[in-house]
């Protein structure tokens, strides 16, 4: 799966968020691309953010950049680790829920 982005590891890490525990991608409404962070697709896209509507959180809208499963937002906003490999997720991220999730 492509990522888009100031990548600065195979497993989606970005120049604005390194922990050990940021490992997911987000994929954009928008356009259709996955981005480590809202930052990354600030500073590479030339539209502004589109975000997930409710009725839409079945998609298939986060990769995890251990193992390379696609979560949907449901599952995501559910677990703090990953379904295929248990990898563990930044709990932090959830407050950015609102950039990417109506």
């Amino acid at each position: 799966m492509k990522v888009y982005g100031a990548i600065v590891d195979d497993e989606t890490r970005c120049t604005h968020y390194h922990t050990e525990k940021d490992i997911i991608a987000v994929k954009f409404k928008c356009c259709n691309r996955y981005y480590p962070c809202y930052k990354c697709h600030e500073e590479e896209s030339d539209h502004k953010i589109e975000r997930w509507p409710k009725e839409q959180f079945d998609e298939l809208a986060i990769l995890c950049g251990s193992c390379q499963t696609e979560l949907t937002i449901h599952q995501y906003m559910q677990t703090d680790s990953c379904p295929g490999c248990q990898a563990t997720f930044n709990e932090r991220c959830s407050a950015h829920y609102p950039i990417y999730f109506e």
